[in-house]
């Protein structure tokens, strides 16, 4: 899997958590929390995520990402 098909199953994910965010165009430095998306969101948007790509990862590793790229990277980084 290529980190671009990585990114478009964030993306996918975050428009379920966030319908609203249906014709956003997401760049890497796109933060959740700037997006709309409080706590409870962001932990679901991880957990489907990672559902989505089989990974199983404790939460404190993805702790210190800032944006969406970012989590594209640590995720990718564990496949």
């Amino acid at each position: 899997m290529h980190k671009e098909e990585v990114f478009d199953i964030v993306k996918r994910c975050i428009r379920e958590v966030l319908p609203e965010l249906q014709d956003h165009t997401f760049e890497y430095g796109d933060r959740l929390v700037d997006l709309g998306a409080d706590s409870v969101d962001r932990a679901e948007i991880v957990n489907k995520t990672m559902e989505t790509l089989s990974l199983n990862i404790p939460r404190v590793e993805l702790s210190g990402v800032k944006n969406i790229g970012e989590l594209t990277d640590a995720l990718y980084a564990k496949l």
